[in-house]
Formats: structure tokens, C-alpha cells, sequence
């Protein structure tokens, strides 16, 4: 399966991985589980088009670190609000960023429910973690 992004997706997921990856950016909003955090920097690398997904395991990682960016570019969206205006500048361009990212989480829900549904044909049984690593799906 491929997830496919335009540009400015890729440009938005890139600066909120940095962001996130960044120690000291102020702003950090919202306290990331390890696992959320490996899987955001394991996406880093895959920013250079569209991404190929081949498992449903895969899929949840993208959809951990994609949920993660998500949730920190709303906090963000919310405090350059609040802290300027809603009209400002740099609000009006944090909502951009927030909405491209969360326009790719939509797009990867998809992949998922459409990846389990093929699992699920498959074997008879709900996803579990072994099929979900095992099965492998061309990409489209």
C-alpha cells in the first residue's frame, strides 16, 4: 500500500518531526510514550515522497508517530492562537500545518481499516500481532 503526500504533507510532517525531536523546542506541549517517540523518529527517514506501508504493523507505527505529530501541532495551533490572534500569521500557518498532518492521519486510517479488512478476508479472525507483521501487501 502506498500512502501517497503532496509536498507542503511532507513539509509539515518534517518540521513537526523535528520539532518533536528536539529537546529543547519550546512549546512542548505533550508528554510522548517512548514507543511514539521512536516511531516519529523512525518516520524521519521516510520523508522524501510517498511512503510504502507492506504490513499492518507498519501502518500502526506510522499511525503512532502521525497521531503524535497531530496531537503536538493542535497544542501548538491552540497556544499561537490564544497567545496572538486567531487572524495572526503565524496562527493562520500553524493551522496549515496542523490541517496537513491531520489530513495524512485520515489518509493512513484508511490504509489501516482497508489493510485489517484484508487480513480479516484472509484468515477468517481479526488482525492479531502476528499477522499483522506477517502478511505483506503490494504496493498499489
Amino acid at each position: 500500500m502506498i500512502l501517497h503526500c503532496d509536498f507542503e504533507e511532507l513539509a509539515a510532517l518534517a518540521a513537526a518531526v523535528a520539532r518533536a525531536l528536539d529537546p529543547g523546542a519550546a512549546g512542548h506541549s505533550v508528554a510522548a510514550p517512548p514507543q511514539a517517540l521512536r516511531d516519529v523518529e523512525a518516520l524521519l527517514p521516510r520523508l522524501v515522497g510517498d511512503i510504502s506501508i507492506d504490513t499492518l504493523a507498519q501502518q500502526a507505527a506510522l499511525r503512532r508517530a502521525v497521531g503524535f505529530l497531530v496531537d503536538e501541532l493542535r497544542a501548538r495551533m491552540d497556544s499561537t492562537i490564544l497567545d496572538q490572534h486567531p487572524a495572526a500569521e503565524a496562527a493562520v500557518l500553524a493551522y496549515f500545518d496542523y490541517a496537513r498532518v491531520l489530513s495524512v492521519q485520515v489518509r493512513l486510517d484508511r490504509i489501516g481499516l482497508e489493510m485489517a479488512a484484508l487480513v480479516e478476508l484472509m484468515t477468517g479472525h481479526q488482525p492479531s500481532t502476528d499477522s499483522a507483521q506477517r502478511f505483506a501487501f503490494p504496493e498499489d
